[in-house]
C-alpha cells in the first residue's frame, strides 16, 4: 500500500488562491477525510493528488515516490468521482472493466476479477445491464466496483455519496468504510457533510479558503477545536460561542446544562439563560434561549438528554452551567483557541 504526502501544495486560478501552501501526511491504510464548506478547495486538492490538476507549487508524494507532473495513470490510484462518470453506451461489466483493459489485462483474468469485484458490492446480477437502468445506489456500486478491480494502492473518492437519499446514504457510508478496512487501502475521501466526515474518518482534515484549519481525530477535533472556524463547522449543532470583553468562549450544546444538574462541589461557568423554544425529540431535548447578564444577549442551544428530568419552560429563566473543563476560550481577533491558563 502506500503514503500520500503533500508538500506546500498551492493551486492558484487566475488569481485565486484555491489550495495555499497545504502539507499534509496520509498514513498508509488510513482513511483521511477533507471536509469543509463549498469552495475552501478540498476538490482541487484532490484532482491534484489524482493528477487531474497541476500545482502552481509544491510536491505531491505517493509511496515515496515525487508524482507531482505525473500522470493518472502512472499513480497506481482510482478515483470515483460525485456523479460517477460511468460510460452510458457500456453495460455495467465493461465499465467495471474498462481500467483492467486500459491496463492490458485480457481474457479470464478480466472476466474474474470483475465478477469478483461485482459479488463483492452485490450487483453481479446487473452486470449485462446499461447505467440508465440502474438506480442511484446501484449505479454508486458499480463506481466503487470499477474503482476495486484494478487493486490500486490508493482510493481518491470526491463526494461519491452525495446523490443518494439520506437512507441509502447511512447504509452505504457503513459498507464503504467496511469496505475500506477488509481492503486496507489508503483513501481520501471529500465531503461536505460534517457528519459524514466525523462517521468515516480514521482523521479528519478541516479546510476553508484554501487552508487547513486543523487536523486529527473526529473525537480530537469535536472536543478540542483549534479555533472557532472548526467549533461551528464540526457538530450536528455547533458549539455556542459567547463574546466578553477579552476572549470569546465556546460551549458545546450537550455542556451546557441545567445548573441542578451538576453537584454542588463541581467547578462550573453560569451561564443564566431566558427560554425561549423547546423541541422535544425523543432522546434528548433541544432548548433555545438567549443569555442574560452578566453575559452579552446571545442566542444559544442546549441539548438536555431526555432522561434529565429538570422541567424546563418557555418564557422562564434558568440557571444553566457548564463545566469549567468544558469552556473552551478562543482569541476575539483570531479566533484561535487559547491555552487553559490565558
Amino acid at each position: 500500500m502506500a503514503t500520500i504526502e503533500t508538500r506546500e501544495i498551492t493551486k492558484r486560478f487566475e488569481g485565486h488562491t484555491a489550495v495555499d501552501h497545504v502539507d499534509l501526511r496520509v498514513a498508509d491504510r488510513e482513511f483521511m477525510v477533507l471536509v469543509g464548506p463549498s469552495g475552501c478547495g478540498k476538490t482541487t486538492l484532490l484532482r491534484m493528488l489524482a493528477g487531474l490538476e497541476t500545482p502552481t507549487s509544491g510536491e505531491v508524494v505517493i509511496g515515496g515516490r515525487v508524482v507531482t507532473h505525473a500522470p493518472p495513470r502512472a499513480r497506481d490510484i482510482a478515483m470515483v468521482f460525485q456523479n460517477y462518470a460511468l460510460y452510458p453506451h457500456l453495460s455495467v461489466f465493461k465499465n467495471i472493466a474498462f481500467p483492467l483493459r486500459a491496463a492490458g489485462v485480457r481474457g479470464r483474468d478480466v472476466t474474474a476479477r470483475v465478477e469478483r469485484a461485482a459479488a463483492r458490492f452485490a450487483i453481479d446480477g446487473l452486470l449485462r445491464r446499461k447505467p440508465r437502468q440502474l438506480s442511484g445506489g446501484e449505479r454508486q456500486r458499480v463506481a466503487l466496483a470499477r474503482a476495486v478491480v484494478r487493486e490500486p494502492v490508493v482510493f481518491l473518492l470526491d463526494e461519491p455519496l452525495s446523490n443518494l437519499d439520506a437512507k441509502l446514504r447511512t447504509s452505504a457510508r457503513h459498507e464503504l468504510q467496511q469496505l475500506q478496512r477488509q481492503l486496507g487501502t489508503t483513501t481520501v475521501y471529500v465531503t461536505h457533510d460534517q457528519v459524514e466526515a466525523m462517521g468515516l474518518g480514521d482523521r479528519i482534515v478541516l479546510l476553508e479558503s484554501g487552508h487547513v484549519h486543523q487536523v486529527g481525530t473526529p473525537a480530537e477535533i469535536y472536543a478540542d477545536p483549534a479555533d472557532t472556524f472548526v467549533a461551528t463547522f464540526l457538530g450536528s449543532h455547533p458549539m455556542n460561542l459567547v463574546r466578553t470583553a477579552e476572549t470569546c468562549i465556546g460551549v458545546r450544546p450537550e455542556h451546557l446544562l441545567p445548573q441542578g444538574a451538576f453537584a454542588a462541589d463541581e467547578p462550573v461557568r453560569a451561564f443564566p439563560l431566558r427560554v425561549q423554544l423547546i423541541e422535544d425529540l425523543g432522546a434528548d431535548r433541544l432548548i433555545y434561549g438567549t443569555l442574560e447578564p452578566p453575559h452579552p444577549p446571545t442566542r444559544v442551544i442546549s441539548r438536555l438528554p431526555s432522561l434529565l428530568t429538570i422541567e424546563v419552560r418557555p418564557g422562564e429563566r434558568h440557571a444553566f452551567a457548564a463545566q469549567t473543563r468544558n469552556v473552551k476560550r478562543f482569541a476575539l481577533d483570531t479566533g484561535r483557541k487559547l491555552a487553559a491558563s490565558t
